[in-house]
Order: C-alpha cells, then structure tokens, then sequence
C-alpha cells in the first residue's frame, strides 16, 4: 500500500487552473491511497513581483502596480466540495487542510483562518524571503542577488519561520527554491548541508515532521540529515496541483524513507515514525 499523499491542491488554490477535486479522489482510489489530505494555499503574503516570469494562471492576482495579491481561500465552498466527495468516495478517507505559507509574518491572519473551520491538518511553507522592507518570491531574487545568498536567506528564514510559528503540524518543500535554479546553475545540495541540517535541527526540536515532498522528486539527503539530527516523523506529500500527479514517485519515496529507518504509523494516514 503507498503511503497516504497529506500535501495536494485542488480548484480551491489560487495557483492552479489544473486542479479538480473530484478527479484527485478518483486517482487516488484508483491507486489504492488509504487517504488524500487536500491542503489548499492560504497566503496573506503581497508579493512584488516580474509579471513576465508567472504563469498565465496566476497573472490574474497581479494589480496594476506589480504586486502579486493572492485571493482567500474560499472556505465555505471548499467544505461543501469535502462533503460532495465523501458522499462520492465513501472509501477513501479525505482530510481537510491547508498550506499556511509564511504563517510567521502573519499571526492574526492565520489564527483567525484556523480558528473558523474545522481543518484537520495544517503544514506549514515558505515561499518568499524579505528584501528592503518587500516581499519577494525566490525565484524572483536568483538573478538579482546569486544562488548562495538567495539559498542561504532561504534557509535562514525557515528556522525564524519554525521557531515563532507553532500552528503547523509539519514542514513542507524545504527544497522548494531548488525547483525554480536558473537553468544550468551549477548546483550540490551538499554544499548547502549546513544550513539545511540547522533548519532541520530547529524542526526536530519542535516535535513536528518533515514532509517528503516528491515534486522533484525525493530528496535522500534531506531525509537521513532530518534522521541525524533528531527527526522522529515523516510524512509524504505530492503538491500535486491536478488529478495525475497525486502520489507521484510515492513507492520510490516509501522505499526511501524506510530505509532511512521509519515505519508506518498505527493508521495508514499516520505519519511515519522511527
């Protein structure tokens, strides 16, 4: 059986115009997933932004003066579309939930998200790192400042994000910068293991997972430095954006992850544990 896919977005993100949250569920029991969490983004974040370099997808949220301005997240509707699906797929167990990106800069707001619905799991994300007072998308600031200091900064701002911030029960796409390199950049995850085993170091001192998040694909040193520097949870999430890619490269990252040492938790849907 392939572990449950807890990270997954569906109509209800503001990034995607692929997704469909009916067509998840059915991919997902086509797979024999024991559970699919359908985590839809929350951002209070405004970002300033090149609106040559998004998507057709997400130039909609762009105002006139180059701020990105995401919508939020229409809970109501999100909820009713759950309810449609459990009736639809009675064997398949559907979370609710949502990715909280920044949730450190932004307190009240997403306290108050919380604390008006019923979401039964939270991850927590960044996407951005702060320049002169701005917010700006990573793969905004590449080009202007260099990989090692946009990493760098990156990395830094996960462990201030961790630490003020206890609302999310797991961390997702700490490789998230990776994906967005200039293309031919020379490029070692090793050469960042440093800062990357201080992020994890922070999260392992919370108690809280790291998501295996396999949009790249699994990433094996992230999981045996999150093991070596006191991890105890895994948890493993697709992001994926439309039906076809849920639970990708899942058996690979399964395999992965049990080598480093953890097992399945009592329920399929649990995280893994050492």
């Amino acid at each position: 059986m392939l572990p449950a896919d807890l990270h997954t977005h569906t109509e209800f993100s503001w990034d995607t115009a692929t997704g469909d949250m009916e067509g998840s569920c059915a991919r997902a029991v086509e797979l024999g997933l024991p559970a699919i969490a359908f985590t839809e983004h929350t951002d209070f974040v405004t970002w300033h932004v090149n609106p040559a370099t998004l998507p057709d997808r997400m130039r909609r949220h762009i105002t006139d003066d180059a701020w990105l301005a995401p919508p939020p997240l229409d809970v109501d509707g999100y909820l009713e579309a759950v309810d449609r699906c459990r009736a639809k797929f009675p064997s398949l167990r559907i979370i609710t939930g949502v990715e909280l990106g920044e949730p450190h800069w932004f307190p009240a707001q997403a306290g108050s998200l919380l604390a008006a619905a019923p979401f039964e799991r939270v991850i927590g994300s960044l996407h951005s790192i702060a320049v002169a007072g701005r917010h700006r998308l990573v793969e905004d600031e590449f080009e202007l400042r260099g990989i090692p200091a946009v990493l760098r900064e990156y990395f830094a701002e996960a462990i201030r994000m961790i630490l003020a911030c206890d609302t999310f029960c797991a961390l997702t796409h700490l490789d998230y910068p990776v994906r967005y390199l200039p293309a031919g950049a020379p490029f070692a995850i090793t050469d960042y293991e440093e800062e990357i085993r201080a992020v994890l170091r922070a999260l392992a001192g919370t108690g809280r997972a790291l998501e295996v998040n396999t949009r790249r694909g699994p990433e094996p040193e992230f999981v045996r430095w999150w093991r070596e520097e006191g991890g105890r949870a895994v948890c493993f999430g697709s992001d994926a954006h439309r039906p076809d890619l849920v639970a990708t490269r899942f058996a690979e990252a399964a395999a992965m992850v049990e080598a480093a040492g953890f097992r399945p938790g009592r329920h399929p849907y649990d995280h893994w544990l050492i």
